[in-house]
C-alpha cells in the first residue's frame, strides 16, 4: 500500500514538475524568438505548482520527513515514545482528514459557483477536489504510520521500509 501511494505521488509531482519545466522552457523561447509568451502560463504554474505541493504531502510523510521536536526523547522510555508517536500520527491523520473534508466542500461549492481561473477559464473546483484527494491521501499516510512508523525518524522503532544505509569500508 505504502508503495503505490509512494508511487503515484511521485509519478504526479514528477509530471507536475516536468510540465512546469516545458512550459517555462516554451514561454522563455517563445518571448526571446517570438516575442510573444504561452497565454495563462502564468495560472498554468500555479495551477501545477498545486500539484507538486499537494503531492508532496504523503511523501514527506511516508518519508517520515516533517518537523519533530524530539529533544526530551532521550529521557523517555521506548514504550511511551511509540505510544506517543503513533497518537501524534493519528492525530495528524484526524487534522488532515478534516482538512480535506472541508476542501472537498469548497471544492464543490466552487464548482457549483462556476469558479474559474482568470485568463484560462479552467475549473478552480476540480483543482481543490484534487487538493482535497491528496490530502486524504497525506491523512491515510499518517495513519499507516501509525501503525508501522518509519525508523530513521523515531529512535528505537524497526525500519521495515527501507534497507539501511551502505556502509563504506573501515578508514
Amino acid at each position: 500500500m505504502r508503495r503505490a501511494l509512494r508511487t503515484l505521488c511521485g509519478l504526479l509531482a514528477a509530471l507536475a514538475l516536468f510540465g512546469i519545466m516545458m512550459l517555462t522552457l516554451v514561454d522563455v523561447a517563445g518571448r526571446k524568438v517570438l516575442s510573444t509568451s504561452v497565454p495563462g502560463s502564468l495560472e498554468l504554474t500555479e495551477l501545477l505548482m498545486v500539484v507538486v505541493i499537494f503531492t508532496s504531502l504523503p511523501l514527506v510523510a511516508l518519508a517520515g520527513e516533517h518537523v519533530v521536536f524530539d529533544s526530551f526523547d532521550a529521557w523517555l522510555p521506548s514504550g511511551f515514545k511509540r505510544a506517543q508517536q503513533a497518537f501524534i500520527e493519528l492525530l495528524c491523520a484526524a487534522a488532515l482528514a478534516a482538512l480535506a473534508w472541508l476542501m472537498w466542500t469548497k471544492g464543490s461549492q466552487m464548482t457549483e459557483y462556476g469558479d474559474v481561473t482568470a485568463q484560462l477559464r479552467l475549473p478552480l473546483g476540480v483543482f481543490v477536489h484534487l487538493m482535497s484527494l491528496l490530502i486524504g491521501m497525506a491523512a491515510f499516510a499518517h495513519l499507516l504510520l501509525a501503525w508501522v512508523p518509519v525508523a530513521h525518524h523515531h529512535v528505537g522503532v524497526g525500519d521495515t521500509l527501507m534497507p539501511p544505509p551502505e556502509q563504506g569500508p573501515p578508514r
